[in-house]
C-alpha cells in the first residue's frame, strides 16, 4: 500500500473506531470480543483497503466484514457467550440510575438468534436505515423488516418479563427501543 492510502486508512481507523467497539459490543455483549472483533475487521480491512475505498461505502463495507467475522467465530468452535455487568465505557453518560433497564435491554438482545440480532443492532444501536442494513448484511430490505419484526416482538416478551419492567400494555414499541438503545450505548463518540 502506498504512503497516501496508509495515510488514508489509519484516518479511516482512527475516525471509526468506536463505533465499531460499539457494533462488536451489541453483537456479542462483551467489550473483549467487541474490540476483537474490531481489530479482525480492521486488520482484514487494512488488507483489501483498494477494494474497500472503491466500493464505495467503506463503512458498509467493514461492518459487513465485523457482522461476518462475528459468524465465523460460532463456525470454528460453539463458543458460549457470557453477558457482563454493564456495557463498556466509551466515554460517555453516566446512567448508573438506569443499570436495570440496561441489563435487561443487553440480556433480551443476547437471547435473540444471530441474525435478528445482527438487524437490532445495525437498525437501532448504530442507527442505520433499512437500507444500510440490508446493504451490511448482504440481505434484502424485506428481510431486514422482517427479522426486525420478529425480534422486536421477541424483546417485547423478554422485557415485559424482566423483573421491575414497566412497559406499556401494547409492548414495546420501535420508538421506546430506540430510547432504551440510546440510554445502554450512552453518547455517541
Amino acid at each position: 500500500m502506498d504512503i497516501a492510502a496508509d495515510t488514508e486508512f489509519s484516518e479511516y481507523m482512527h475516525g471509526r473506531w468506536g463505533r465499531l467497539v460499539r457494533l462488536g459490543y451489541g453483537l456479542t455483549g462483551d467489550r473483549q470480543l467487541a474490540e476483537d472483533l474490531a481489530q479482525t475487521a480492521l486488520a482484514r480491512a487494512y488488507a483489501s483497503w483498494g477494494r474497500v475505498r472503491r466500493s464505495g461505502n467503506p463503512d458498509a463495507y467493514v461492518n459487513r466484514i465485523m457482522v461476518n467475522a462475528n459468524y465465523n467465530r460460532f463456525r470454528k468452535r460453539r463458543v458460549t457467550e457470557q453477558l457482563t455487568d454493564a456495557p463498556p465505557d466509551l466515554g460517555g453518560v453516566d446512567l448508573t440510575g438506569r443499570h436495570d433497564d440496561r441489563t435487561a435491554l443487553v440480556a433480551a438482545l443476547q437471547g435473540l438468534p444471530r441474525g435478528q440480532r445482527a438487524v437490532i443492532v445495525l437498525r437501532y444501536w448504530m442507527d442505520m436505515t433499512e437500507t444500510e442494513a440490508a446493504e451490511t448484511l448482504g440481505c434484502s430490505v424485506g428481510n431486514v423488516k422482517s427479522q426486525a419484526s420478529r425480534a422486536l416482538a421477541k424483546l417485547r416478551i423478554a422485557l415485559a418479563a424482566a423483573p421491575g419492567a414497566e412497559l406499556p400494555e401494547a409492548g414495546l414499541s420501535e420508538a421506546e427501543l430506540s430510547g432504551r438503545a440510546e440510554m445502554t450505548r450512552g453518547s455517541k463518540p
